[in-house]
């Protein structure tokens, strides 16, 4: 029960900021999506056809799937690394009496709550151009396999905030992983006609397994169970990187403040020395 309260406890303080800014976050997360949904799926994919659906049909669980990574990674990593390198205040959760595990699924829960909130709207906008995802009687499992996604990219965003040494490594990171993971990971195309090389390093980027997973529920196609489990094993892996992350970063907060305390200390003793004699 405690741990629940503190889950909640730390959920709270970023969810009272994302009410404050809901609008505008739902507005900036839609923006690439849509983009790519009128540029891929009205533009260069008109006319064209992947596995017995419309172009269109094919593509709107990836550009889904790919909204999920984005909002969920920024929600739980933007803010936290913010938070813990230029604000500071973060430490204030590492001196509360909170279980590490907690506050790593406590930030978590606001990626988790912005992928969702971003997912939902983009699906609404999709269920007008593409009906046959909520015609779909997988649509439970469809929303299932989103929830699934949005907690793996939330907590890779938090493990990812607790080990950047600046903004500049973050931005790095999103550059480096995030990006490339975009366009390589089957969102906007079929990975059945690559060579099987390039498809099994693919398989190594969760992005991949969600995408094939809501394609698969929102199109009733046969449902890939390898992938989904794959998807909640990078979960689990980025949860106990966070805790132990979140650790480490503890052990040296508390070091870091028995220094400064010695260092205290020591000119106390000074001054006092000086005072007296």
């Amino acid at each position: 029960m405690k741990a629940l309260i503190d889950v909640y406890t730390v959920f709270w303080a970023d969810l009272r900021v994302l009410r404050r800014h809901l609008v505008r976050t739902i507005a900036t997360s839609l923006i690439n999506p849509l983009l790519y949904l009128l540029a891929f799926g009205y533009g260069l994919g008109r006319g064209i056809s992947f596995e017995g659906y419309s172009y269109l049909d094919f593509v709107v669980p990836g550009i889904i799937a790919l909204t999920a990574m984005t909002s969920s990674f920024n929600g739980s990593g933007s803010k936290l690394h913010v938070d813990r390198l230029f604000y500071k205040c973060f430490d204030e959760y590492l001196m509360a009496p909170v279980n590490v595990s907690s506050i790593v699924i406590g930030k978590t829960l606001i990626g988790v709550v912005r992928g969702i909130i971003s997912s939902a709207a983009l699906l609404f906008a999709g269920l007008l151009i593409s009906p046959k995802i909520v015609a779909s009687p997988t649509l439970p499992l469809f929303v299932l396999v989103l929830i699934i996604s949005c907690f793996v990219f939330a907590f890779l965003g938090v493990l990812v905030a607790l080990l950047v040494k600046s903004h500049q490594d973050m931005n790095t990171f999103s550059t480096i992983i995030l990006l490339p993971m975009t366009f390589l990971s089957g969102t906007f195309f079929s990975l059945e006609g690559l060579p099987e090389t390039l498809k099994t390093a693919l398989y190594l980027l969760p992005l991949t397994h969600s995408s094939q997973c809501l394609r698969a529920a929102a199109l009733n196609q046969f449902f890939p169970s390898e992938s989904l489990l794959a998807l909640i094993c990078f979960g689990a892996l980025f949860f106990s990187g966070s805790v132990l992350a979140l650790k480490k970063t503890s052990v040296l907060n508390m070091l870091s403040r028995c220094a400064r305390l010695l260092v205290a200390l020591d000119k106390f003793k000074y001054r006092f020395k000086t005072h007296v004699f």
